[in-house]
């Protein structure tokens, strides 16, 4: 038997939190760690198995034997088996042999805290460390005001695998290009934030990432993991943030995974009915084992320690929130109280979120949320579960049914696209149009409205004109810009050869614009979650399909007024009601002609006029475009 030095990166204090779900930084301790013990090279390895008899690393340097290297079982009842193996370094791939009590069963498990793992199909863990140099110390330094709440926040959200591929060999673009190429088009497009889709380690590309089996480790489809910090660097260093997807909600029952790590339900909770998850065919963490909780919050902080992450996206909330989601009746239990709320998960949701904004108070947490349980953005001291922002799935479903609708019928669903602002501002909203609407023959976003080619890509731009006016962030889903045809293909790159032909390119170009007015005009941020930063002028003129309203800032002489015309019939010598006289002028028209509208319909100078309109004194006839947005500002 080879030898394993008895050694331990863990103190007394350690193990005291890890029991008591306290420890978030575990990711120092478990793992492989490369180090040198009494003058020899070598690496520690510690992994968490309590039901184990035995427990030895296996891999390249013992080709793969059971038993030559075992670990020690810790004296303290934490189930930590440890141990220095000499001699093996950097680039060795390796798995837990692990015996259980359980009648002798034995498990192959890749290490849970591992920073690299083999390329799929292949599942072993790489010993791996980087001494990557960061420069984004700018960016650093000023992250607590590019991501504080009242600062525009304009997301794209991206699938590394098909955004766009090297066509000549039929690969994925690597970190390293994706450092140049991507970043460039976002800061061209003038998005704020990139969001990625999970970019943890995971076995199956039909998962789109959201089945992890190495919640430590980028994948490395892409490359390595200092090549990821580059790309992330590259972001920081051109003023872009970046926002992980990150899944605490389930993980997959692959061999290698989390799943039945050492013959007992370690990591999933033991009751099915909380801890499988029949729509996914996964496995649901056991929220309420101490243990657990230290390793989802240590992972939550991993990202954003090791890797400068600016936030999590944290996927599927609704279905941690409650026990009986997407179940029928009898197949869930309810909590103590009677209720069908998952006590366990809530409690773990207002600890990550403390957790992370103690420890990183400059980032965001943004909850994919769809049901109407309270307080999800709210911070968890007035009771809320603590998230930064929450995705408005209701604005997002009302919207696009609406947009669906030949404009004739529209006049007969006003309250579709209006009913947003009755809740608004109940949460801090993020307003997106996801990756999950453009697939499931869903068809793009372009590919649900209605008309011959003018008007449907007229109706794209008035349906991102009213979301980015709209109270709240924004997220686009990767195409979305310049109006991608097909539904999203995660095995295939975009289709940028749409970009020759006018009408994409004109979305493209509007896109760009109207990121731009975002960012610029404080109106459209600076009070984005508050009801003090919005006002309807009008909305009950649906026999034309059109909405006109207020947006405001901190300062009087930022406000603008938006006029949205829902249907393509231009409207001329429209009156409108003023909040005070004085001349305004357009600064934003989505039918411009370098956005392929008709440049026909533009507003100069406006004079306001003495004349009562929506119950207002002042009032001043517009132009608004066909199926288009025209944004007012006073002149100063």
């Amino acid at each position: 038997m080879a030898e394993v030095t008895v050694f331990s990166l863990f103190t007394d204090f350690d193990i005291n939190l890890f029991k008591a779900g306290k420890h978030y930084k575990l990711y120092e301790k478990l793992g492989s760690h490369i180090m040198t013990l009494n003058a020899v090279h070598g690496t520690y390895f510690a992994v968490w198995a309590p039901s184990a008899k035995q427990v030895s690393v296996v891999g390249d340097f013992n080709y793969w034997t059971e038993g030559e290297h075992l670990l020690n079982v810790r004296w303290d009842e934490s189930g930590i088996w440890e141990g220095f193996i000499p001699n093996v370094g950097k680039g060795t791939s390796y798995k837990y042999k692990i015996q259980s009590h359980n009648n002798n069963i034995v498990t192959e498990k890749a290490d849970p805290y591992a920073r690299r793992f083999e390329h799929n199909p292949n599942t072993a863990s790489i010993i791996w460390d980087d001494n990557y140099t960061w420069q984004d110390d700018k960016w650093m330094s000023n992250r607590k005001q590019n991501n504080a709440l009242d600062a525009p926040y304009s997301v794209y959200e991206v699938h590394l695998g098909s955004w766009r591929k090297q066509i000549e060999d039929n690969r994925f673009l690597s970190y390293v290009e994706l450092a140049e190429d991507l970043v460039n088009y976002v800061k061209e497009m003038n998005f704020t934030h990139v969001e990625l889709m999970p970019i943890m380690e995971f076995p199956y590309d039909p998962s789109w990432g959201y089945q992890i089996t190495g919640y430590f480790a980028p994948t490395s489809r892409f490359g390595y993991p200092e090549e990821f910090k580059l790309l992330v660097d590259k972001l920081h260093q051109n003023n872009i943030g970046i926002i992980l997807d990150w899944v605490p909600s389930h993980f997959p029952e692959d061999a290698h995974g989390l799943g039945f790590f050492d013959v007992s339900c370690l990591y999933e909770h033991p009751d099915k009915r909380k801890g499988y998850h029949q729509d996914w065919k996964s496995l649901i963490f056991n929220y309420g084992r101490n243990e657990v909780k230290s390793f989802l919050i240590s992972n939550a902080m991993f990202w954003l320690d090791q890797y400068h992450a600016d936030g999590l996206r944290v996927d599927a909330v609704a279905s941690m929130l409650f026990l009986d989601y997407s179940r029928e009746e009898g197949a869930w239990e309810p909590n103590m109280y009677g209720g069908r709320e998952n006590l366990e998960a809530i409690a773990f949701l207002k600890e990550l979120n403390t957790a992370v904004y103690s420890n990183f108070p400059d980032v965001q947490t943004i909850a994919e949320e769809s049901t109407a349980f309270p307080g999800v953005s709210k911070p968890v001291f007035l009771g809320g579960l603590g998230f930064g922002m929450k995705w408005m799935m209701g604005w997002m479903h009302d919207t696009l049914q609406y947009f669906k609708k030949e404009p004739i019928y529209r006049k007969h669903h006003q309250n579709d696209i209006t009913f947003s602002m009755t809740y608004a501002f109940t949460e801090n909203f993020m307003l997106p149009l996801s990756h999950d609407e453009v697939v499931y023959g869903k068809k793009s976003i372009l590919g649900r409205m209605p008309g011959d080619e003018w008007q449907r890509f007229a109706n794209l731009r008035v349906l991102y004109g009213y979301m980015f006016t709209h109270p709240g962030t924004k997220l686009l889903f990767q195409g979305a810009e310049f109006g991608q045809s097909e539904e999203w293909n995660f095995q295939s790159s975009l289709d940028w050869h749409l970009l020759q032909y006018k009408p994409h390119k004109g979305m493209q170009e509007y896109v760009k614009a109207l990121n731009k007015v975002y960012k610029s005009e404080p109106a459209l941020f600076e009070k984005q979650f508050s009801f003090e930063g919005f006002e309807w002028i009008d909305y009950g003129d649906a026999e034309h399909s059109v909405l006109v309203y207020i947006r405001k800032g901190n300062k009087p002489k930022d406000n603008l007024i938006i006029a949205c015309n829902m249907t393509p019939v231009p409207l001329e010598n429209y009156r409108i009601g003023l909040p005070k006289k004085g001349q305004l002028t357009e600064i934003f028209n989505s039918d411009d002609s370098s956005y392929f509208g008709t440049g026909d319909f533009k507003n100069q100078t406006l004079i306001s006029q003495s004349k009562l309109w929506h119950s207002r004194k002042n009032s001043v006839e517009i132009t608004i475009p066909p199926l288009g947005i025209s944004i007012l500002k006073y002149k100063s």
